[in-house]
């Protein structure tokens, strides 16, 4: 990642940190994201989720969602392998809440 790619998330990141409510990071994620895009994120995050019922195939999963056979393994992935664990932070998160 180069600097200029590394300060701009690190600049979004500390924006995202600032939404205080949740009209607030939807009114956001709004002005940020194109439609697509809000489509395709809250799809992944609905995909996140029902990963983690564990009786559930990705076939399942796409019936629901529409969401790919590629989308879906490769949320799974950063769900079990990926070093970031930011889905696995959010899930751990919403469990208190």
């Amino acid at each position: 990642m180069d600097d200029d790619h590394h300060n701009n998330l690190d600049d979004l990141c500390t924006a995202l940190l600032l939404l205080e409510t949740k009209e607030e990071a939807c009114n956001f994620l709004k002005d940020l994201c194109t439609p697509v895009e809000m489509s395709a994120l809250a799809q992944r995050w609905r995909v996140c989720r029902l990963l983690q019922n564990e009786g559930l195939s990705y076939r399942d999963i796409h019936e629901m969602t529409g969401a790919s056979l590629t989308t879906i393994g490769r949320v799974a992935r950063f769900l079990k392998d990926e070093p970031h664990h930011g889905y696995l932070t959010i899930l751990e998160k919403l469990k208190r809440v």
